[in-house]
């Protein structure tokens, strides 16, 4: 992880293809095309790879999150409740449907613990959505199982995790609806792109028309179709799609690196009594995009992280500490700073962040570094880095 790391031909001649006939828009102008629909395309290779039934691309991850929440029936007044270590995409992807995001404790997994979703269902509440954070996930069929007791929606954000898996199901598949990011910075990259996806039928064809201004996408002239429903514009380019088409082609490659490398530093900070690993629910396969440990306390995690920085290790994040992971420095969500005016419904709702705290998240949290997995590295340069971090580790104790 990221894609970037591993650009080649395959992602030239996709890009080339679109370039050389000169339609960038997904929809429409099929005279001029050759034959080449590289959203599509995608929209189809991911759905093989996935073995989903339906994939919708849209313009990044942030954006799947707001249009899956909105296929599940998510609107003013709302509630969904997410983990309090995740994106700030998250929330915000929330607040622009007038919907509320309630932040609940993470455990052991880095992300939702179920007993707090229980506690935190009200009568507002519409969806749970499980965030996959750093490569894994969390004990879904717990959280399915919450999810229709109480007849709510289970969405995944998987932005984080693709390639991972549960029970032998593609992380984001699991749920009414999945979501993807394909930014610069995941495993699989278009630049700026996103996927949601599901196995229900009437969310894919509301997708396809919710993305596109509600067109119906029916016969051939984009100018006479149909608008069943009011929509956004949440289209992907060509050229971005065409990039992400070569990119999930070279998905099991990327997994496979990534999981070599992972094991090698795993198997080093290992030996060290002192360290221990995020836990991985039961059938659940993470996406070996980062490697998530735990220290014995914050002190020490502050210790080794700036001993990480010393030695030149790169790219290990302590999150407790993080301004865009971690609601301990959310001010701008707690205070309300929006640029534009906020519902009474959302204000009111959002009123609980000034006095809750999130003690059993701060334990884990605290003590927690998530390094990112590299697709560059040679093996020796991993050996290298592991015995770097085992020392700072062993320096910090």
């Amino acid at each position: 992880m990221p894609g970037f790391e591993s650009f080649g031909d395959l992602e030239r001649k996709e890009v080339e293809d679109v370039l050389d006939n000169g339609v960038l828009m997904r929809y429409g102008f099929d005279a001029m095309r050759n034959g080449h629909y590289k959203a599509k395309s995608l929209e189809e290779e991911l759905q093989n790879t996935l073995q989903v039934n339906h994939a919708q691309l849209v313009t990044n991850g942030t954006a799947a999150v707001s249009v899956a929440l909105a296929l599940a029936g998510v609107g003013a007044g709302d509630e969904v409740i997410i983990p309090c270590f995740t994106f700030v995409a998250s929330f915000e992807a929330i607040m622009m449907l007038g919907a509320i995001p309630v932040l609940v404790d993470i455990d052991a997994t880095l992300t939702l613990d179920p007993n707090a979703v229980k506690a935190a269902i009200t009568d507002k509440t519409k969806a749970i959505m499980p965030v996959h954070m750093c490569g894994s996930m969390a004990d879904l069929d717990a959280l399915s199982a919450i999810a229709k007791a109480h007849n709510l929606k289970l969405v995944e954000d998987a932005c984080q995790a693709i390639g991972g898996t549960y029970k032998g199901t593609a992380l984001g598949a699991y749920g009414d609806l999945g979501c993807f990011s394909f930014d610069f910075v995941k495993t699989i990259t278009c630049g700026e792109g996103g996927a949601v996806v599901t196995n229900n039928a009437t969310y894919a064809k509301h997708a396809d028309l919710f993305t596109d201004h509600g067109h119906d996408h029916i016969g051939n002239d984009r100018g006479a179709e149909g608008h069943p429903y009011l929509g956004y514009n949440f289209r992907i380019s060509e050229l971005n799609a065409a990039v992400g088409l070569a990119q999930v082609r070279r998905l099991k490659d990327f997994i496979a690196i990534q999981k070599k490398n992972y094991t090698i530093l795993r198997d080093a900070l290992a030996t060290i009594p002192e360290v221990t690993f995020r836990t991985v629910p039961e059938g659940g396969e993470e996406s070996y995009a980062f490697l998530s440990f735990f220290l014995p306390d914050l002190e020490t995690a502050r210790k080794v992280s700036a001993g990480f920085k010393a030695a030149g290790v790169d790219a290990c994040f302590h999150y407790y500490d993080n301004n865009w992971h971690y609601v301990r420095k959310w001010e701008h969500l707690k205070d309300i700073k929006t640029l534009y005016p906020v519902s009474k419904e959302v204000t009111n709702g959002l009123a609980y962040l000034k006095t809750k705290t999130f003690d059993q998240s701060d334990h884990f949290i605290g003590r927690n570094l998530s390094c990112l997995i590299k697709l560059s590295w040679t093996e020796a340069e991993v050996k290298a880095r592991a015995q770097q971090m085992v020392t700072a580790i062993q320096q910090a104790l």
